[in-house]
């Protein structure tokens, strides 16, 4: 019995579709039982372990008979087990482990789902979550080319109120990027349930086949939109997780996912290649097809264990290094570590005083410096001094000379006293009069710019209205642009530049003559208060009655729009009342198709063996992964061991070294103290020997005398 393989050549290279998809003649039923429990595979740190039992993992047992093998993708709804079909893929069953807890818990297994109804956290309901979802929808299918394979084109509209075919269309796109080698057989309503079922989608209670013939509405919209949200998410993380986007957070948080991408790459490939094998293959057809796989599966192996192999090289050659270094320093004996360290201590004493001998000799010329600056300071103020004296005889001379008394001297110095500080007063006062002046001509200045930018701000303002020029519409032939009148040049140039008042008077800006500024009403070239602003008043009750009456006409048109509204809204009525209808009719239709369902009572029987069959498959694959994890154990026992026994000779040594290196604090303790009374002893025999000698010379003295 031969079957064709329709993979397409795309997904041979997504491990995480469902590569296994093929056609079935029409006399071969559609067995489709739920996918078994997946064995919950522990990391494996050994290469050689898998590739020992690789072949016994992935072998299959041929079925003879008319079922051939069993399909993996989930049970079509109302499907007769007679019926030419495509399979299905289920990559997305749970796995259950068979082995018993382990310390590492696989990617290929789901925590329990909670019991009960999950409530939706996603406020679906709000008019803000779904133009942003809607829009991430539409970027996402326009960046993947939606409308290029779908035929169909979508538009922001859409988003807000699709039809019945834009979800069909969007439903079977994104479900296709999750599992390409799907094809939808039967209408939305019977194809979406299952489906759900098969993707754990969490709120998948809410959606019924009722529901599902009208997405549409404003009461079922925001949950499909949430739906459709969901499974782009899903896409894009299968993506993420094909271009290996999460190996860098995986490492992050310290988890190791190799082994079991070594692991599954292995089981998707050999499974896709036991597939599209032939019925009646024999044992050594199905070793020499998966042979390579189990190669390529060792070589990645001993690929990732490299690293762990190179650092226990490490660690044994720094070993090694330990011990040559431990026993150099038994064998090296007492007497060379005895003279090192007197040496090291002579060397020490001899750096100290050479520092204490540089301190005295700095000390030594500091003092002799700073009685040299002291002596010449004390020269320079004799020489002063005497100057002083010589210029005091000279004045006093002169005075004598001149015939001019003491009390005639008091009195000019008095007078010019009084003199000088009527000067400083009279230019204190001056000084206070030019500094009001200036802050007064600054002070006009600012005003007048700011005059000067009022009056262009109320022209552009005319110009925006239609008062200015003359010819506006709003002007009526008179004119409202405002000018300042003022001369040109610079604010009072005369008082500013220190210059006369007779020479620069005619160009001061703020002046209108030499002596006087100008009147207000001399400065602008229009009335404002009498013609401007009577005008203005005409012109704002005009522009009020055109407003009233443009008023007036939108409040009709308000009323015509409420009328169309309310029309629209019957109409509306009148829809739901016909979708009513339409449900019930399909609730009927639903009911009459279950009661079909029965039939298919006659093939489960035969889902059942193959079910056994299946079940005898994956104890073997059990028995296989336990011995893997024993020789992992046995592994990683052995390198703890050596971990300890490395620790504990570490700490041997630190303890040795502690010991030598009190031994040499104590020595030197003790050198120190004989040193110090060394020292003590030949000043002694010093002081003795000088005391000897002064009492020799004293009495060669006396002896002399």
């Amino acid at each position: 019995m031969k079957r064709s393989n329709s993979m397409s050549g795309a997904n041979h290279n997504a491990p995480f579709t469902a590569s296994h998809v093929r056609s079935i003649s029409g006399s071969r039923a559609s067995l489709a039982p739920p996918r078994p429990n997946q064995p919950h595979f522990q990391r494996s740190s050994s290469g050689t372990n898998m590739a020992d039992l690789g072949l016994s993992s992935v072998k299959r047992t041929s079925f003879q008979g008319g079922s051939g093998r069993k399909s993996y993708a989930p049970p079509a709804m109302g499907q007769p087990s007679t019926e030419s079909s495509e399979r299905r893929s289920s990559v997305y069953r749970s796995r259950s482990s068979s082995s018993g807890p382990t310390a590492h818990q696989s990617f290929f297994q789901q925590g329990p789902q909670p019991a009960g109804a999950p409530q939706d956290p996603r406020p679906l309901e709000t008019r803000i979550t779904q133009v942003r979802i809607g829009q991430e929808l539409l970027e996402y299918m326009a960046a993947n080319n939606f409308e290029m394979e779908m035929k169909h084109s979508l538009s922001e509209r859409t988003m807000k109120s699709p039809t019945q075919k834009d979800f069909v269309f969007m439903f079977q796109w994104l479900y296709h990027r999750i599992d390409p080698s799907y094809r939808f057989q039967k209408g939305i309503d019977a194809e979406v349930p299952p489906i759900l079922e098969q993707l754990r989608y969490p709120f998948r209670k809410k959606i019924t086949k009722s529901s599902l013939t009208a997405v549409g509405s404003a009461n079922a919209w925001h949950i499909y939109l949430g739906l459709l949200h969901w499974m782009m998410q899903l896409a894009q993380m299968l993506e993420g997780y094909a271009a290996n986007q999460y190996d860098d957070a995986c490492a992050e948080a310290g988890v190791d996912v190799a082994s079991d991408k070594i692991v599954f790459d292995f089981l998707s490939r050999a499974y896709r290649d036991w597939l599209s094998m032939d019925e009646d293959a024999g044992d050594d057809d199905q070793d020499r097809v998966l042979a390579p796989h189990v190669d390529a599966m060792a070589r990645q192996f001993d690929s990732a264990n490299a690293k762990y192999l190179d650092e226990l090289q490490i660690l044994e050659a720094e070993h090694e290094g330990l011990q040559r270094e431990i026993e150099m320093l038994e064998k090296s004996g007492s007497d060379v570590a005895t003279l090192d360290r007197n040496f090291k201590i002579m060397e020490e004493d001899k750096v100290k005083f050479e520092e204490f001998d540089n301190r005295m000799n700095q000390k030594s010329e500091k003092y002799e410096a700073r009685i040299q600056f002291l002596q010449d300071e004390l020269d320079k103020v004799m020489q002063e001094l005497k100057e002083a004296d010589d210029e005091r005889a000279n004045l006093q001379k002169a005075v004598d000379d001149q015939g001019i008394s003491m009390v005639d001297i008091d009195r000019m110095t008095s007078e010019r006293e009084r003199l000088q500080k009527g000067v400083d007063s009279t230019s204190q006062r001056l000084e206070e009069a030019k500094k009001k002046v200036a802050e007064k001509e600054v002070e006009a200045s600012q005003k007048l710019d700011d005059l000067e930018r009022m009056v262009d701000k109320y022209n552009s303002l005319g110009y925006q209205i239609g008062l200015i020029p003359a010819t506006a519409a709003n002007a009526k032939g008179k004119n409202y642009e405002l000018q300042v009148v003022v001369n040109e040049g610079p604010n009072f140039s005369s008082s500013q530049m220190g210059a006369s008042s007779n020479g620069n008077t005619e160009s001061d800006r703020l002046l209108a003559d030499p002596m006087t500024g100008y009147q207000p009403a001399h400065i602008l070239n229009l009335d404002l208060r009498g013609q401007v602003k009577s005008s203005f008043s005409g012109l704002r009750k005009e522009i009020y009655d055109r407003r009233t009456v443009a008023r007036d006409e939108m409040e009709k048109h308000h009323d015509l729009l409420d009328g169309i509204k309310e029309a629209i809204e019957d109409k509306r009525g009148e829809v739901e009342a016909l979708e009513h209808r339409v449900r019930a009719a399909e609730e009927e239709y639903e009911k009459t198709k279950e009661v079909t369902t029965t039939q298919k009572l006659a093939s489960d029987t035969q889902i059942e063996k193959m079910e056994k069959e299946l079940a005898k498959m994956r104890a073997g694959l059990t028995e296989s992964v336990q011995l893997m994890e024993q020789r992992e154990m046995n592994t990683n026992i052995e390198y703890e061991q050596l971990t300890l026994r490395a620790n504990a000779l570490r700490e041997e040594l630190h303890t040795e070294i502690e010991r030598m290196l009190n031994d040499i604090i104590k020595f030197k303790v003790h050198i120190q103290k004989n040193l110090e009374d060394y020292e003590g002893f030949v000043v002694d025999e010093v002081e003795q020997e000088l005391s000897g000698q002064d009492e020799v010379d004293d009495t060669q003295e006396v002896e002399e005398k």
